[in-house]
Protein backbone atom coordinates (compact mmCIF):
# COMPACT_ATOMS: atom_id res chain seq x y z
CA UNK A 1 0.00 0.00 0.00
CA UNK A 2 1.28 3.35 -0.91
CA UNK A 3 2.00 6.34 1.62
CA UNK A 4 -0.41 8.36 -0.58
CA UNK A 5 -3.38 6.02 0.00
CA UNK A 6 -3.57 6.86 3.74
CA UNK A 7 -5.82 10.31 2.38
CA UNK A 8 -8.80 10.73 3.53
CA UNK A 9 -11.97 10.25 1.49
CA UNK A 10 -13.68 13.81 1.94
CA UNK A 11 -17.62 13.84 1.55
CA UNK A 12 -18.49 17.58 0.06
CA UNK A 13 -22.51 18.46 1.14
CA UNK A 14 -24.20 22.01 1.75
CA UNK A 15 -25.14 20.96 5.06
CA UNK A 16 -26.51 18.14 7.59
CA UNK A 17 -30.41 19.19 7.18
CA UNK A 18 -33.17 16.48 6.56
CA UNK A 19 -32.50 15.56 2.49
CA UNK A 20 -32.23 12.54 0.91
CA UNK A 21 -28.67 13.01 -0.56
CA UNK A 22 -27.31 14.45 3.15
CA UNK A 23 -29.07 11.22 4.50
CA UNK A 24 -27.29 9.10 1.69
CA UNK A 25 -23.96 10.20 2.62
CA UNK A 26 -24.34 9.65 6.09
CA UNK A 27 -25.01 6.07 5.58
CA UNK A 28 -22.12 5.86 3.31
CA UNK A 29 -20.11 6.94 6.01
CA UNK A 30 -20.88 4.81 8.91
CA UNK A 31 -20.28 1.68 6.37
CA UNK A 32 -16.71 3.30 4.94
CA UNK A 33 -15.78 3.45 8.76
CA UNK A 34 -17.01 -0.07 9.24
CA UNK A 35 -14.87 -1.62 6.66
CA UNK A 36 -11.57 1.28 7.73
CA UNK A 37 -11.98 3.35 5.85
CA UNK A 38 -10.85 7.29 6.80
CA UNK A 39 -13.18 9.86 5.58
CA UNK A 40 -14.15 13.25 6.50
CA UNK A 41 -16.61 15.88 5.72
CA UNK A 42 -16.98 18.99 3.98
CA UNK A 43 -20.01 21.63 4.55
CA UNK A 44 -20.79 24.98 3.44
CA UNK A 45 -22.52 24.96 7.31
CA UNK A 46 -22.57 23.26 10.16
CA UNK A 47 -25.73 22.72 10.49
CA UNK A 48 -28.28 19.84 10.28
CA UNK A 49 -30.48 17.39 12.13
CA UNK A 50 -28.61 14.26 10.56
CA UNK A 51 -24.98 15.47 13.12
CA UNK A 52 -26.68 13.10 14.87
CA UNK A 53 -26.36 10.60 13.13
CA UNK A 54 -22.77 10.66 12.66
CA UNK A 55 -20.27 8.70 15.11
CA UNK A 56 -18.41 10.52 18.56
CA UNK A 57 -15.61 12.71 16.86
CA UNK A 58 -15.76 12.27 13.32
CA UNK A 59 -14.07 15.24 11.69
CA UNK A 60 -16.47 17.68 9.96
CA UNK A 61 -15.26 21.11 8.38
CA UNK A 62 -17.40 24.09 7.54
CA UNK A 63 -16.91 26.91 4.86
CA UNK A 64 -19.46 29.13 7.10
CA UNK A 65 -20.74 29.86 3.97
CA UNK A 66 -24.42 31.72 5.42
CA UNK A 67 -27.48 31.52 3.85
CA UNK A 68 -27.73 29.33 0.91
CA UNK A 69 -31.10 30.72 -0.48
CA UNK A 70 -28.55 33.79 -1.38
CA UNK A 71 -27.00 32.45 -4.29
CA UNK A 72 -23.50 34.84 -3.82
CA UNK A 73 -22.68 33.15 -0.96
CA UNK A 74 -21.33 30.31 -2.81
CA UNK A 75 -18.95 32.46 -4.38
CA UNK A 76 -18.36 33.81 -1.27
CA UNK A 77 -16.84 30.86 0.21
CA UNK A 78 -14.69 29.67 -2.95
CA UNK A 79 -12.15 30.64 -1.76
CA UNK A 80 -12.55 28.77 1.53
CA UNK A 81 -12.52 26.04 -0.75
CA UNK A 82 -9.71 26.67 -2.62
CA UNK A 83 -7.75 26.82 0.34
CA UNK A 84 -8.88 23.63 1.86
CA UNK A 85 -8.06 22.01 -1.02
CA UNK A 86 -4.50 23.73 -0.91
CA UNK A 87 -3.78 22.91 2.17
CA UNK A 88 -5.39 19.34 3.29
CA UNK A 89 -3.58 15.79 1.93
CA UNK A 90 -6.86 14.16 0.46
CA UNK A 91 -7.16 10.92 -1.39
CA UNK A 92 -10.73 12.18 -2.97
CA UNK A 93 -13.06 14.65 -3.13
CA UNK A 94 -16.85 12.99 -3.24
CA UNK A 95 -19.49 16.18 -4.20
CA UNK A 96 -22.82 15.89 -4.25
CA UNK A 97 -25.28 17.96 -5.57
CA UNK A 98 -24.76 20.26 -8.87
CA UNK A 99 -24.10 23.66 -7.32
CA UNK A 100 -21.60 21.99 -5.12
CA UNK A 101 -20.37 19.70 -8.17
CA UNK A 102 -19.61 22.93 -9.96
CA UNK A 103 -18.35 24.57 -7.11
CA UNK A 104 -15.78 21.64 -6.87
CA UNK A 105 -14.96 21.72 -9.92
CA UNK A 106 -14.27 25.43 -10.45
CA UNK A 107 -11.84 25.42 -7.29
CA UNK A 108 -10.13 22.59 -8.54
CA UNK A 109 -8.67 24.93 -11.62
CA UNK A 110 -7.18 27.52 -9.18
CA UNK A 111 -5.14 24.76 -7.99
CA UNK A 112 -1.96 23.66 -8.63
CA UNK A 113 -1.91 20.23 -7.54
CA UNK A 114 -3.68 17.53 -8.66
CA UNK A 115 -7.58 16.63 -6.57
CA UNK A 116 -9.41 13.78 -7.95
CA UNK A 117 -12.92 14.79 -7.84
CA UNK A 118 -16.17 12.58 -8.02
CA UNK A 119 -19.49 14.40 -8.80
CA UNK A 120 -22.73 13.00 -7.68
CA UNK A 121 -25.87 13.88 -9.21
CA UNK A 122 -29.00 12.95 -6.82
CA UNK A 123 -31.72 14.40 -9.05
CA UNK A 124 -32.86 14.10 -12.55
CA UNK A 125 -31.49 17.49 -13.77
CA UNK A 126 -33.50 18.46 -16.49
CA UNK A 127 -36.64 18.31 -14.85
CA UNK A 128 -35.43 20.28 -11.81
CA UNK A 129 -34.57 23.13 -14.10
CA UNK A 130 -38.13 23.11 -15.59
CA UNK A 131 -39.67 22.84 -12.70
CA UNK A 132 -37.86 26.27 -11.32
CA UNK A 133 -37.88 30.21 -11.49
CA UNK A 134 -34.73 30.54 -9.87
CA UNK A 135 -32.38 31.73 -12.46
CA UNK A 136 -29.16 30.68 -10.93
CA UNK A 137 -30.02 26.68 -11.28
CA UNK A 138 -30.33 27.66 -14.91
CA UNK A 139 -26.83 29.17 -15.50
CA UNK A 140 -25.71 25.74 -14.38
CA UNK A 141 -26.12 23.83 -17.76
CA UNK A 142 -23.22 25.86 -19.46
CA UNK A 143 -20.64 25.73 -16.34
CA UNK A 144 -21.51 21.59 -16.03
CA UNK A 145 -20.57 21.30 -19.51
CA UNK A 146 -17.54 22.67 -19.09
CA UNK A 147 -16.19 21.59 -15.74
CA UNK A 148 -17.78 17.67 -15.75
CA UNK A 149 -15.49 16.41 -18.13
CA UNK A 150 -12.73 17.43 -15.53
CA UNK A 151 -14.38 14.86 -13.34
CA UNK A 152 -12.44 11.71 -12.57
CA UNK A 153 -15.97 9.99 -12.09
CA UNK A 154 -19.63 11.43 -12.57
CA UNK A 155 -22.08 8.89 -10.43
CA UNK A 156 -25.69 8.80 -10.74
CA UNK A 157 -27.85 7.47 -8.09
CA UNK A 158 -30.05 5.99 -10.59
CA UNK A 159 -29.70 4.70 -14.41
CA UNK A 160 -32.27 7.67 -14.91
CA UNK A 161 -30.77 10.20 -14.00
CA UNK A 162 -27.10 9.23 -16.04
CA UNK A 163 -29.24 9.11 -19.16
CA UNK A 164 -30.50 12.17 -18.59
CA UNK A 165 -27.41 13.98 -17.33
CA UNK A 166 -26.01 12.68 -20.92
CA UNK A 167 -28.26 14.55 -22.89
CA UNK A 168 -27.53 17.86 -20.62
CA UNK A 169 -24.48 17.23 -21.08
CA UNK A 170 -24.07 16.74 -24.44
CA UNK A 171 -21.03 13.87 -23.92
CA UNK A 172 -20.93 10.05 -23.17
CA UNK A 173 -17.77 8.90 -21.77
CA UNK A 174 -16.51 5.62 -19.63
CA UNK A 175 -16.39 8.44 -16.64
CA UNK A 176 -20.03 7.89 -16.03
CA UNK A 177 -21.07 5.74 -13.31
CA UNK A 178 -24.52 4.29 -11.91
CA UNK A 179 -24.05 3.81 -7.61
CA UNK A 180 -27.74 3.45 -5.92
CA UNK A 181 -28.31 5.26 -3.20
CA UNK A 182 -27.60 3.37 0.02
CA UNK A 183 -30.41 3.07 2.20
CA UNK A 184 -31.32 -0.20 4.66
CA UNK A 185 -28.81 -1.09 7.49
CA UNK A 186 -29.52 -2.46 10.56
CA UNK A 187 -30.52 1.28 12.91
CA UNK A 188 -33.27 1.33 10.27
CA UNK A 189 -34.86 -1.89 10.95
CA UNK A 190 -33.85 -1.38 14.60
CA UNK A 191 -35.81 2.38 14.30
CA UNK A 192 -38.82 0.47 12.40
CA UNK A 193 -39.37 -1.01 15.95
CA UNK A 194 -39.69 1.58 18.33
CA UNK A 195 -43.08 2.04 19.39
CA UNK A 196 -45.16 4.99 17.86
CA UNK A 197 -47.20 6.94 20.18
CA UNK A 198 -50.06 7.78 17.38
CA UNK A 199 -54.05 7.39 17.79
CA UNK A 200 -54.46 6.86 13.94
CA UNK A 201 -51.95 4.28 13.92
CA UNK A 202 -53.78 1.60 16.74
CA UNK A 203 -55.48 -1.41 16.05
CA UNK A 204 -58.92 -0.97 14.64
CA UNK A 205 -58.25 2.09 13.61
CA UNK A 206 -59.53 2.89 9.58
CA UNK A 207 -56.28 2.36 6.59
CA UNK A 208 -53.72 4.76 6.98
CA UNK A 209 -52.00 6.15 4.16
CA UNK A 210 -48.61 7.70 4.75
CA UNK A 211 -46.23 9.93 2.47
CA UNK A 212 -42.81 11.53 3.34
CA UNK A 213 -40.59 13.85 1.76
CA UNK A 214 -40.00 17.91 1.90
CA UNK A 215 -43.20 19.85 1.64
CA UNK A 216 -41.91 21.22 -2.05
CA UNK A 217 -43.10 21.35 -5.45
CA UNK A 218 -41.53 18.49 -6.53
CA UNK A 219 -43.14 15.90 -4.30
CA UNK A 220 -46.32 17.29 -5.52
CA UNK A 221 -48.59 16.67 -2.64
CA UNK A 222 -51.17 18.48 -4.11
CA UNK A 223 -51.69 15.70 -6.42
CA UNK A 224 -52.08 12.97 -3.30
CA UNK A 225 -54.77 15.55 -1.50
CA UNK A 226 -56.68 15.08 -4.34
CA UNK A 227 -56.40 11.49 -4.97
CA UNK A 228 -56.89 10.84 -1.05
CA UNK A 229 -60.30 13.37 -1.44
CA UNK A 230 -61.49 10.28 -4.08
CA UNK A 231 -60.38 7.47 -2.15
CA UNK A 232 -62.33 8.80 1.45
CA UNK A 233 -65.20 9.13 -1.04
CA UNK A 234 -65.39 4.86 -1.24
CA UNK A 235 -63.38 4.40 2.27
CA UNK A 236 -62.86 5.61 5.34
CA UNK A 237 -59.12 6.36 5.64
CA UNK A 238 -56.15 8.70 7.05
CA UNK A 239 -53.76 10.71 5.72
CA UNK A 240 -50.24 10.92 6.87
CA UNK A 241 -47.09 13.26 5.24
CA UNK A 242 -43.93 13.42 7.31
CA UNK A 243 -41.98 16.56 6.79
CA UNK A 244 -41.69 20.16 6.19
CA UNK A 245 -41.41 22.98 3.48
CA UNK A 246 -42.59 26.07 2.45
CA UNK A 247 -45.71 24.58 0.88
CA UNK A 248 -47.40 24.06 3.87
CA UNK A 249 -50.04 26.28 4.33
CA UNK A 250 -51.12 25.49 0.52
CA UNK A 251 -51.50 22.44 1.63
CA UNK A 252 -53.54 23.16 4.80
CA UNK A 253 -55.89 25.20 2.58
CA UNK A 254 -56.59 22.82 -0.35
CA UNK A 255 -57.05 20.25 2.49
CA UNK A 256 -59.61 22.40 3.94
CA UNK A 257 -60.94 22.98 0.37
CA UNK A 258 -61.08 19.10 0.02
CA UNK A 259 -62.86 18.80 2.82
CA UNK A 260 -60.51 16.13 4.25
CA UNK A 261 -58.41 18.42 6.67
CA UNK A 262 -59.50 16.38 9.77
CA UNK A 263 -57.91 13.22 8.17
CA UNK A 264 -54.46 14.95 7.56
CA UNK A 265 -51.96 15.34 9.63
CA UNK A 266 -48.73 17.35 8.86
CA UNK A 267 -46.33 16.20 12.01
CA UNK A 268 -43.56 17.91 10.03
CA UNK A 269 -40.29 16.36 9.70
CA UNK A 270 -39.79 13.39 11.66
CA UNK A 271 -36.12 11.70 13.25
CA UNK A 272 -37.74 8.33 12.84
CA UNK A 273 -39.91 7.66 9.99
CA UNK A 274 -39.79 4.06 9.91
CA UNK A 275 -41.77 3.10 12.53
CA UNK A 276 -44.60 5.05 10.83
CA UNK A 277 -43.71 3.09 7.65
CA UNK A 278 -43.78 -0.29 9.43
CA UNK A 279 -47.20 0.55 10.68
CA UNK A 280 -49.04 2.04 7.62
CA UNK A 281 -51.60 0.27 5.43
CA UNK A 282 -50.10 1.90 2.30
CA UNK A 283 -47.10 4.11 1.66
CA UNK A 284 -47.19 6.51 -1.65
CA UNK A 285 -44.84 8.43 -3.70
CA UNK A 286 -46.77 11.14 -5.52
CA UNK A 287 -43.62 13.06 -6.78
CA UNK A 288 -43.41 14.87 -10.58
CA UNK A 289 -39.95 13.79 -10.36
CA UNK A 290 -37.05 12.29 -8.07
CA UNK A 291 -33.36 10.73 -8.35
CA UNK A 292 -34.14 7.40 -7.10
CA UNK A 293 -36.65 7.89 -4.32
CA UNK A 294 -34.96 6.50 -1.29
CA UNK A 295 -38.45 6.34 0.43
CA UNK A 296 -39.54 3.79 -1.48
CA UNK A 297 -37.25 1.27 -0.33
CA UNK A 298 -37.23 2.23 3.06
CA UNK A 299 -41.19 1.74 2.98
CA UNK A 300 -40.41 -1.83 1.49
CA UNK A 301 -37.90 -2.94 4.10
CA UNK A 302 -40.56 -1.22 6.89
CA UNK A 303 -43.16 -4.04 4.86
CA UNK A 304 -45.04 -1.69 3.97
CA UNK A 305 -46.54 -1.84 0.45
CA UNK A 306 -45.55 1.03 -2.16
CA UNK A 307 -47.58 3.06 -4.81
CA UNK A 308 -45.67 5.52 -6.88
CA UNK A 309 -45.89 7.76 -9.78
CA UNK A 310 -43.94 6.92 -12.46
CA UNK A 311 -42.29 9.65 -12.43
CA UNK A 312 -38.36 10.35 -13.95
CA UNK A 313 -36.23 8.85 -12.58
CA UNK A 314 -35.97 6.24 -9.48
CA UNK A 315 -39.39 4.56 -8.96
CA UNK A 316 -39.35 2.33 -12.20
CA UNK A 317 -36.12 1.11 -11.44
CA UNK A 318 -36.74 0.41 -7.95
CA UNK A 319 -40.17 -1.56 -9.10
CA UNK A 320 -39.14 -3.19 -11.60
CA UNK A 321 -41.65 -2.29 -13.90
CA UNK A 322 -44.37 -2.59 -11.23
CA UNK A 323 -43.22 -6.25 -9.85
CA UNK A 324 -43.06 -4.79 -6.35
CA UNK A 325 -45.53 -1.92 -5.89
CA UNK A 326 -47.97 0.09 -8.43
CA UNK A 327 -46.97 2.92 -10.60
CA UNK A 328 -48.92 5.17 -11.96
CA UNK A 329 -49.31 8.76 -14.61
CA UNK A 330 -47.58 11.49 -12.55
CA UNK A 331 -50.12 14.07 -11.65
CA UNK A 332 -53.17 12.34 -11.99
CA UNK A 333 -54.77 12.37 -9.13
CA UNK A 334 -57.65 9.73 -10.23
CA UNK A 335 -55.49 7.29 -11.21
CA UNK A 336 -53.11 7.60 -8.04
CA UNK A 337 -56.92 7.10 -5.82
CA UNK A 338 -57.19 3.82 -8.03
CA UNK A 339 -53.78 2.60 -7.19
CA UNK A 340 -54.52 3.44 -3.49
CA UNK A 341 -57.88 1.62 -3.75
CA UNK A 342 -56.44 -1.49 -5.47
CA UNK A 343 -54.21 -1.87 -2.03
CA UNK A 344 -56.37 -1.11 0.39
CA UNK A 345 -59.34 -2.91 -1.04
CA UNK A 346 -57.69 -5.85 -2.14
CA UNK A 347 -55.51 -7.89 0.88
CA UNK A 348 -54.26 -10.35 -1.92
CA UNK A 349 -52.17 -7.32 -3.39
CA UNK A 350 -51.24 -5.77 -0.16
CA UNK A 351 -49.81 -8.87 0.86
CA UNK A 352 -48.14 -10.04 -1.97
CA UNK A 353 -46.36 -6.60 -1.91
CA UNK A 354 -45.53 -6.75 1.49
CA UNK A 355 -43.86 -9.82 1.03
CA UNK A 356 -42.20 -9.04 -2.65
CA UNK A 357 -40.71 -5.66 -1.73
CA UNK A 358 -39.48 -6.71 2.29
CA UNK A 359 -37.61 -9.83 0.44
CA UNK A 360 -36.23 -7.69 -2.74
CA UNK A 361 -32.67 -7.11 -2.60
CA UNK A 362 -32.30 -3.79 -2.91
CA UNK A 363 -32.98 -3.64 0.68
CA UNK A 364 -29.97 -5.38 1.55
CA UNK A 365 -27.43 -3.18 -0.69
CA UNK A 366 -24.75 -2.69 1.47
CA UNK A 367 -22.30 -5.67 -0.29
CA UNK A 368 -23.36 -4.53 -3.72
CA UNK A 369 -23.04 -0.71 -2.43
CA UNK A 370 -19.66 -1.65 -0.91
CA UNK A 371 -18.79 -3.21 -4.18
CA UNK A 372 -19.77 -0.29 -6.43
CA UNK A 373 -17.88 2.41 -4.01
CA UNK A 374 -15.12 0.86 -3.12
CA UNK A 375 -14.39 0.12 -7.07
CA UNK A 376 -14.78 3.32 -7.95
CA UNK A 377 -12.56 4.48 -5.01
CA UNK A 378 -9.75 1.88 -6.45
CA UNK A 379 -10.32 3.42 -10.09
CA UNK A 380 -9.73 7.08 -8.46
CA UNK A 381 -6.45 5.84 -6.13
CA UNK A 382 -5.02 2.43 -5.30
CA UNK A 383 -6.52 0.24 -2.62
CA UNK A 384 -5.27 0.92 0.86
CA UNK A 385 -6.73 3.64 2.42
CA UNK A 386 -6.78 2.87 6.11
CA UNK A 387 -8.23 4.89 9.28
CA UNK A 388 -6.21 5.86 12.51
CA UNK A 389 -7.83 5.75 15.80
CA UNK A 390 -10.00 8.56 15.98
CA UNK A 391 -9.80 9.96 20.04
CA UNK A 392 -11.83 12.48 21.84
CA UNK A 393 -15.56 12.98 22.59
CA UNK A 394 -16.83 15.86 19.99
CA UNK A 395 -17.41 16.61 16.80
CA UNK A 396 -14.82 18.99 15.12
CA UNK A 397 -16.17 21.53 13.38
CA UNK A 398 -13.05 23.32 11.63
CA UNK A 399 -14.58 26.86 10.59
CA UNK A 400 -12.48 27.78 7.45
CA UNK A 401 -12.87 31.65 7.50
CA UNK A 402 -11.22 34.82 6.53
CA UNK A 403 -10.71 34.03 3.15
CA UNK A 404 -7.48 32.42 2.77
CA UNK A 405 -6.91 32.29 6.63
CA UNK A 406 -8.36 28.84 8.86
CA UNK A 407 -9.07 28.72 12.30
CA UNK A 408 -10.41 26.01 14.34
CA UNK A 409 -13.20 26.02 17.10
CA UNK A 410 -13.97 22.53 18.22
CA UNK A 411 -17.83 22.44 18.90
CA UNK A 412 -19.62 20.32 21.34
CA UNK A 413 -23.29 18.79 19.74
CA UNK A 414 -24.94 20.99 21.73
CA UNK A 415 -22.47 23.88 20.33
CA UNK A 416 -23.91 23.37 16.68
CA UNK A 417 -26.99 23.37 18.09
CA UNK A 418 -27.47 26.59 19.55
CA UNK A 419 -24.78 28.22 16.82
CA UNK A 420 -25.33 30.93 14.63
CA UNK A 421 -25.44 28.74 11.86
CA UNK A 422 -28.67 27.07 12.88
CA UNK A 423 -29.75 31.13 12.61
CA UNK A 424 -28.34 31.60 9.29
CA UNK A 425 -30.29 29.15 7.30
Amino acid sequence: MGEGMRKPVVFFLPNLNGGGAEKAVVRIIRALLTRGINSELLLLNAEGVYFEELPESYPVYSLDAGNLRFYPNYLLALPRLIAFLRKKEISVVISNLSHLNVMLLFACVFLRKRVRAIVVEHNTFSTVIRNTLKLSPKLLPPLMRWLYPKADFIVGVSQGVIDDLKKVLRFDSEKFRVIYNPIVDDRLLKKAEEPLDHPWFREGEPPLILAAGRLHIQKDFPTLLRAFALVRKQIPARLVILGEGEKRKELENLAQELGIREDLDLPGFVENPYKYMKRATVFVLSSQWEGFGNVLVEAMACGCPVVSTDCPSGPREILEDGKYGLLVPPKDPEKLAQGILQVLKNPVCTESFRRKGSKEPWISPWRKLWKSMWGLLRDVVEVGIRSGNVRGRMVKILVLSGGIGTGLWPLSREDIRNSSYTERR
